[in-house]
């Protein structure tokens, strides 16, 4: 295409994926970065050798991956891929990624669709940091894509459809649950009931892994309200309260997790605005229906914008591409577009819908006991910040992030972030929103020291 536009993509899960390949049929080249070994993303991820002898694992179609990823290969003459890429810095025009081979090389961009997917949500409690605790989807990879458990008695505790399908998953594999504890409450779900119709495929999925738990007498506790996980020097049992009462589960792993956050760090360094959405406490990027952000040639789609799940990414992915089609003048399928915006109109509806049945635990993050380690990289825990707004009358999570130094580890507060924000606002008995939120700061991802940067006049 003469005269054509530089497009990036960054991320090549389901959302990246499908709009590479709809930017490719409209007769764009896009450049696609992604870290990991081969398209697909984490929930199209290459089922290794390890994962071979499994039985068929609900809610998990390796076929589906490999189709996609094989209709994602047939475009490769007409999309340029670069695989185990990190995008690690970006400005308007230009962005920076590091490649395996140790090296920084510099792309510029007309165009960029940020698909960066989403990380586990995690919410500090007594003796997380205990070897052995791996998020819901850490556990979910070793399990489909190695074969292998993170343990031989494995307690489930979070909330969220993640927490079912996990344990169900395992269960099915032949590995011991020892219990699931849910922060959730049944008149949540019931609620919620009419709504989660939305996506009846869905709800079946999780209430077939309900059955499986129970069948097989798995403890199942709804309603938790404290936990803390016990273990000297690797995890040995899990607590888990309830109604006044506590629950002890012996264990040798614990996989938790309360839902998804984006992964907005590139969005962040361009200034894209951002709102708080107050159901979940997250900080999603201002976006129209098509995924345009308010800065000129930047659009987001996925998970790393909306969790919605990996069908709705797909879609968001090709709307996204078909609105950066439309913005450079090209004729789209107004049909088509029609079609992509009243299904995901019925995914936002179902995501809404679990988030009133699966609600995340306020109470709990905001009461986190004192001794208890919120950010990991820096060693800060609850008291530290506690302190921090009492002693040196810090006002928000940056503030608190220069006395404490908490955010400021190789997640660049990834995972602390929220909690801390909840910590901060709790303590000052202020809206969550009034205690912001931590900013991101290149390099988004660790580097290795000895990462030699491309020559400008090599650099693509």
């Amino acid at each position: 295409m003469k005269g054509a536009p530089i497009v990036v993509v960054v991320g090549a899960g389901p959302a990246g994926v499908a709009a590479a390949r709809r930017l490719a049929e409209a007769g764009l080249r896009p450049i696609v970065l992604d870290s990991g070994p081969e398209p697909g993303g984490r929930i199209w991820r290459n089922t290794g050798s390890g994962a071979q002898g499994l039985p068929r694992l609900p809610g998990h179609d390796p076929e589906r991956g490999r189709h996609e990823r094989a209709r994602f290969v047939e475009w490769r003459e007409r999309i340029a891929f670069y695989p185990e890429t990190t995008v690690i810095d970006v400005t308007r025009g230009r962005l920076w990624a590091l490649a395996s081979s140790g090296e920084v090389d510099s792309t510029p961009w007309d165009r960029l669709i940020v698909a960066t997917g989403a990380l586990d949500r995690v919410v500090p409690v007594p003796g997380w940091t205990l070897p052995g605790v791996v998020t819901l989807g850490g556990a979910q990879t070793a399990l489909k894509t190695r074969g292998c458990a993170v343990g031989r008695r494995i307690a489930f505790f979070g909330t969220g459809p993640l927490l079912y399908l996990a344990a169900a998953q395992h269960l099915a594999a032949g590995v011991e649950v020892a219990v699931v504890g849910d922060t959730s409450r049944l008149r949540d779900a019931v609620a919620a009931a009419p709504d989660l119709l939305a996506d009846p495929a869905r709800l079946r999925l999780g209430l077939r892994c309900l059955r499986m738990l129970r069948r097989a007498g798995v403890p199942v506790l709804r309603g938790v309200r404290g936990a803390r996980i016990e273990g000297r020097k690797t995890v040995e049992a899990i607590v888990l309260e309830r109604r006044r009462a506590f629950w002890r589960f012996s264990c040798d792993a614990v996989a938790t997790g309360f839902g998804l956050v984006p992964q907005t760090q590139i969005l962040d360094l361009l200034d894209v605005p951002f709102t708080l959405e107050e159901t979940s406490g997250l900080w999603l990027p201002l976006l129209d229906r098509a995924g345009r952000t308010s800065i000129p040639g930047v659009y987001a789609a996925g998970d790393g914008a909306r969790p919605l799940g990996a069908e709705a990414a797909a879609m968001a992915g090709e709307r996204a591409a078909l609105a950066l089609l439309e913005d450079e003048g090209s004729r789209i399928d107004a049909g088509r577009v029609a079609q992509l915006e009243t299904t995901l109109a019925r995914h936002e509806r179902f995501a809404r819908a679990l988030a009133r049945a699966f609600p995340h635990p306020r109470v709990l993050e905001a009461e986190i006991a004192d001794e208890t380690v919120v950010c990991r990289c820096e060693n800060v825990t609850a008291g530290d910040l506690r302190r921090a707004v009492r002693e040196l009358d810090a006002r928000d999570v940056s503030e608190a992030k220069a006395f404490t130094r908490c955010g400021m580890g190789r997640c660049q507060g990834r995972l602390c972030g929220l909690s801390a924000a909840r910590i901060l606002a709790a303590i000052r008995n202020v809206r969550l929103a009034e205690a912001g939120r931590l900013r991101s700061q290149a390099p988004v991802l660790p580097m290795p020291v000895a990462a030699r940067r491309v020559p400008a006049e090599d650099a693509a």
